[in-house]
């Protein structure tokens, strides 16, 4: 039973802590999305940019996530002077269901996965945009994991939001938002 409470102990608090929807409304925030639930890796060999159809799409259960995310965050009062979002119909989907903003894609954000893209020139070319920013601007950019991770340093599940502050080193992390499919 004491083994049980510990546990529960020590997962509670960073459950709150994964809700703490206020880390969004801080000035200068950056939130790095990873785009909602849409099973499997990669894209199909035949993925074009332009047809959704040859995409790894969201599901019922994407469109949902990307919903309660979204109202979560304006029942909580959050709002973004920018929402950029990846090419992909997965990202402009999540971002357009978000309906916390009008997203604009922005193609370095989109997926260097698989030896597709320039990992290095994308994020260079993310930092710049995002240093081009007034200081206090809150940012949310709806993208990839490994897009996440090459700007941050930490992966991300389906619909995690990765929330950071800008540094002269780059985006440190601050937190992190999950909410399950």
């Amino acid at each position: 039973m004491r083994l049980i409470f510990l546990i529960l102990m020590l997962i509670l608090p960073g459950a709150a802590a994964a809700q703490d929807w206020s880390l969004l409304k801080e000035p200068g925030t950056v939130a790095l999305m990873r785009h909602a639930l849409a099973p499997g890796v990669g894209d199909p060999a035949n993925f074009d940019l332009e047809d959704c159809s040859t995409q790894r799409n969201l599901d019922d259960r994407g469109r949902a996530q990307a919903r309660q995310i979204g109202a979560a965050m304006r029942d909580a009062g959050v709002r973004f002077d920018a929402v950029w979002t990846s090419q992909w119909c997965r990202c402009t989907a999540t971002a357009e269901l978000l309906d916390i903003g009008t997203p604009e894609e922005f193609p370095a954000l989109n997926s260097h996965f698989a030896g597709q893209g320039d990992p290095d020139g994308q994020a260079a070319e993310v930092m710049t945009r995002i240093a081009d920013m007034p200081a206090e601007a809150r940012l949310l950019l709806v993208t990839h994991q490994v897009n996440v991770s090459e700007l941050t340093g930490t992966g991300t599940t389906s619909g995690e939001i990765v929330v950071a502050r800008r540094t002269g080193a780059g985006l440190e992390v601050v937190g992190r938002i999950a909410v399950a499919p």
